[in-house]
Parts: structure tokens; sequence; C-alpha cells
């Protein structure tokens, strides 16, 4: 388990899903991070949305593992990104963004809240798919292939070329006054 500064706790298990609610029980009452991110080893890995889920910590203790939840295999999906005239490749996780793992590779990427608000990180999607249910781009937007690096989640192996800000920022104006 590991404590990170922005109220996150990172758990990684060995345990199947159905230990998975004593163990964040166990936590509940030592933690003082409102979201857990989980990964287990394949192939018992919880995978939600995008592999992570949030909860609060008051009602932790009636977390029911049920509904959406299933058992798939991680894997990393590779994931080319275009940036001022070259393009890099990158091994993503889908429980990371692509905007985390091109910072973490030393990439300098445009970006600032890391919210999906401010629309500093702006790209257009080539190929493939990504979950950025997180952003605040218009659906209509998303279904033209932008997206928000910062919570661009993959969801199958991208080409993603990054676009100026102003790109963006007209499209998604443009839209909002339809």
């Amino acid at each position: 388990m590991t404590l990170h500064k922005q109220n996150l706790i990172k758990i990684r298990t060995p345990h199947p899903i159905s230990s998975l609610k004593n163990i964040l029980s166990s936590f509940a009452m030592a933690a003082a991070a409102p979201t857990f991110h989980i990964t287990t080893p394949p192939p018992f890995t919880l995978a939600a949305p995008r592999h992570h889920f949030a909860t609060n910590l008051r009602s932790l203790h009636r977390l029911h593992l049920r509904g959406r939840l299933r058992y798939t295999t991680t894997c990393s999906y590779k994931v080319a990104i275009e940036h001022e005239g070259e393009t890099t490749e990158l091994e993503v996780d889908p429980d990371e963004t692509i905007l985390e793992k091109a910072l973490d590779s030393g990439m300098s990427v445009p970006h600032d809240c890391k919210l999906g608000v401010c629309m500093t990180c702006p790209a257009k999607l080539l190929s493939g798919s990504v979950d950025q249910s997180e952003g605040m781009l218009s659906d209509d937007v998303i279904e033209r292939g932008y997206s928000l690096l910062c919570v661009s989640y993959p969801k199958s192996d991208c080409h993603i070329k990054i676009i100026p800000e102003e790109e963006l920022l007209s499209l998604q104006l443009a839209t909002a006054d339809d």
C-alpha cells in the first residue's frame, strides 16, 4: 500500500477480487485518502471503467463489489504520440493517463491542471480509443476524435497527435453555442 501526496492510496494485492472488500475495509479506518487505486495480478484485475474507482471512506464499510465490476487481464497499450514533428511510442497501462506516462517518460507535453478542465493538453485521436469520461469535453467534440491527455486512459493501441490549444478551444466553444 502506498499513500500518495494527492490523497490517493495505491494497493497492489495478490488477492482475488473476493477479498478486495475486506482489504479496503481494513484500510478504511487508518487511511486519510478518499481515493483507492487497486491493481491485482492477471487474471484478477478489478476492471471499472478505467481500472480504478473512487469511494468515500466513510461509506467504505458498505462497499459492495458487484454490477459493473468484472475480471480482466491487465495489459499495456502501445500509444504513439506525435508532438513537435516527432513520434514517440509509449507502453501505457489502462489505469494511467497518457499524459502521466508521457511526462514520466520525459516528454515535454503541454499541460496544467491535470483534471480535464483547463484544456492545455489537447490531442486528436487518429486511431484507437480512450476513456476520458472524467474530462470536460462535450460529447460531440469527443466523437470528432478530440481528447485531453490528462484524462485519457487507453482502451486500445492508439495514435495521438498533440494539437494547439486554440484548435480545441474554438471547437469546444463553437459546440457550446449549438
